[in-house]
């Protein structure tokens, strides 16, 4: 390992860690020299930042292309209200050097793809998945294992989450399960919301995004045992953990028995994402309406009823003039909704809505109702910017 020192202010920011007689200088030394990706800066982001920071990792790359809002603070501690609308890498940079000023932060302002991933990850030791969406989940994984890197992985909805350590290497020199050894292809488009529409609590990510810390630490250092071949499951409303062993599949397409995928493809194709909503257009399932356009429809004059799937409480955060119907009332209201007259149904980014339609349409026979691309957040970003903050 080269040589490296630490200065007396460095020594006594670390006391706690060299302390420790299985962690010690040597440890130390180890964090200082590693170079850790971090692959979202949000809910999980946060807190694994935050603590990897504080820990002493000598360079941390962010890649993250969003920007700060107001609806992230309710679990992203990495930001405050100073920093709503500000790039999330530029805020966390800021954020992090004040709190270490001994490391360096490499931001990425940039969507992570199947373009750039290779690029970006191949300087870095270990890599810690952060992100919300199963395509980026797969490239991540494929990217790592691609360029033998180790991936430390969480993931949160509501009250669950689950962690695990990817493509570690192993004591006789293999390499550790990977994502496709536990999940070989994704779900259907749609059928796990994102965190937005299905909601996750505050403090989830901060338990979970806490855990990769640790993991991340525990490969760097050497110390203790990871997740390697094992999937940690957590229930924050029960506190119900489990430990399930992840075994590698000989089928993996990356590194099984018959390998057949050698580079990064497309993964919102892999995923599935936009099919899903090119066949229901093809079939006239769920027909789609622009801000714009409804914009337009709205300053015609021609007669339209305007309908929320959204929830009382969103309602009464943020709402444009809609009637609210809440999704799960929706079959039991289809009388309030008209069909003699164009009928315009939103929610907060369009996929309760979408639902909304499919079910008025293959159950009561609408042929007028029209999804607003994007719901209330597309509205208050090209509409209505005193909705922004919602």
């Amino acid at each position: 390992m080269e040589k490296l020192s630490f200065s007396k202010e460095e020594l006594e920011r670390y006391s706690r860690h060299l302390i420790i007689p299985e962690f010690n200088i040597e440890g130390q030394k180890k964090l200082k020299a590693a170079k850790v990706l971090v692959v979202g800066s949000g809910g999980l982001g946060s807190p694994l930042l935050l603590y990897l920071t504080a820990a002493g990792v000598g360079t941390i790359g962010i890649v993250d292309f969003d920007v700060v809002d107001s609806s992230n603070l309710q679990r992203q501690v990495l930001f405050g209200e100073e920093n709503v609308g500000e790039a999330k890498v530029d805020a966390a940079k800021k954020r992090l050097s004040a709190l270490n000023p001994h490391i360096k932060i490499i931001t990425y302002n940039t969507h992570l793809n199947n373009q750039n991933a290779l690029d970006i990850i191949k300087d870095y030791d270990v890599v810690a998945d952060g992100t919300d969406n199963f395509p980026t989940r797969y490239l991540v994984n494929d990217a790592c294992v691609l360029l033998d890197k180790v991936n430390v992985y969480a993931s949160i909805f509501r009250f669950e989450g689950q962690a695990s350590v990817f493509n570690q290497l192993q004591e006789d020199g293999t390499r550790g399960p990977n994502y496709r050894d536990l999940f070989p292809s994704p779900p259907p488009p749609g059928l796990v919301p994102s965190c937005a529409e299905g909601g996750v609590i505050g403090v989830l990510p901060g338990i979970l995004g806490s855990i990769q810390a640790n993991e991340v630490i525990k490969v760097i250092s050497g110390v203790g045992e990871t997740l390697s071949g094992r999937l940690f499951l957590f229930d924050a409303a029960s506190f119900e953990t489990r430990t399930l062993k992840v075994q590698k599949s000989p089928t993996n397409p990356l590194n099984g028995e018959n390998p057949s995928q050698t580079e990064l493809i497309d993964y919102q194709q892999f995923c599935g994402v936009g099919i899903e909503e090119d066949v229901a257009l093809s079939e006239n399932v769920v027909k789609p309406i622009s801000v714009e356009a409804f914009l337009e429809l709205k300053q015609s004059g021609e007669d339209y009823q305007l309908i929320d799937v959204r929830e009382a409480f969103e309602f009464e955060i943020a709402e444009m003039g809609g009637e609210l119907i809440p999704l799960a009332t929706i079959a039991q209201n289809a009388d309030r909704i008209s069909k003699d007259k164009k009928v315009i149904i939103h929610c907060k980014a369009g996929k309760r809505s979408a639902d909304a339609i499919k079910t008025l349409q293959s159950t009561y026979g609408f042929t007028n109702l029209y999804n607003l691309e994007g719901g209330i957040l597309a509205w208050a970003e090209k509409a209505d910017t005193a909705l922004a903050r919602y």
